[in-house]
């Protein structure tokens, strides 16, 4: 009898594909939205990954330029209506504001610094906001996701034992399908939380870094642009 129940268990398929399809259609979509939610976390730690990267480039010869020692009026008139980086953004935003200030007669209108830095200001934030978005999906699945498994796991389960007590036996062949599929669940949970929580991290400390190099260039250009109204 143990022998044909062992030879029964060898014989049961526990594959992947076969633990899922086996599974019971609570479980099915538990493991569905584990997986829609990892692939999504990982599209936005790719996209984040090299967006940071390119922003730091970017913020990386931008300063080379503005620290050349080349006018800003020329540097701004060179960037044009377009700027190609968040630094530039930055830096034409208080240029613009800067130009805007000059009466017709080379006057300067009052209060030219405090707007130039709430202009500098706004495109920081419109910055920030672009750097950030995403990072709120990657805390939300890093949060939820082992929640959802175990979810998936306590259905399976219940279910294993629902069908132990159906079929009046606790074989191993009974038994370990649906325990499987139902530590599957818990897996792709883990699966889905585990890069999600560690990349976010990272993630959020990289934006805070470039967040901080553009606060302090603002800082900077502010400073120069204030030493020229004041002389």
């Amino acid at each position: 009898m143990e022998a044909d129940t062992l030879a029964l268990a060898q014989g049961i398929d526990f594959s992947l594909w076969s633990l899922f399809a086996r599974a019971t259609i609570a479980v099915k979509f538990v493991m569905i939205i584990l997986i829609v939610a990892s692939f999504w976390a990982w599209s936005i730690i790719v996209q984040k990954l090299i967006l940071y990267r390119a922003a730091r480039r970017q913020a990386a010869r931008f300063d080379e330029r503005f620290w050349s020692g080349e006018p800003l009026d020329e540097l701004f008139d060179e960037i044009g209506p377009n700027p190609r980086g968040s630094a530039e953004n930055i830096f034409a935003a208080g240029m613009t504001e800067w130009r805007r200030s000059h009466r017709d007669d080379g006057g300067l209108i009052a209060g030219a610094t405090a707007r130039i830095d709430r202009s500098m200001d706004v495109a920081i934030n419109k910055e920030t906001e672009d750097l950030q978005k995403g990072l709120t999906v990657l805390a939300t699945v890093g949060s939820t996701a082992p929640f959802i498994g175990l979810f998936g796991t306590v259905v399976g389960i219940m279910t294993a034992f629902i069908e132990i007590a159906e079929q009046q036996n606790t074989s191993l062949a009974v038994v370990a399908p649906g325990i499987a599929e139902a530590l599957l669940a818990t897996g792709l949970g883990l699966l889905a939380a585990i890069p999600a929580v560690i990349f976010y991290n990272k993630l959020s400390a990289d934006c805070d870094r470039i967040i901080a190099g553009y606060e302090a260039f603002s800082d900077e250009f502010a400073t120069i642009l204030s030493r020229q109204l004041d002389s």
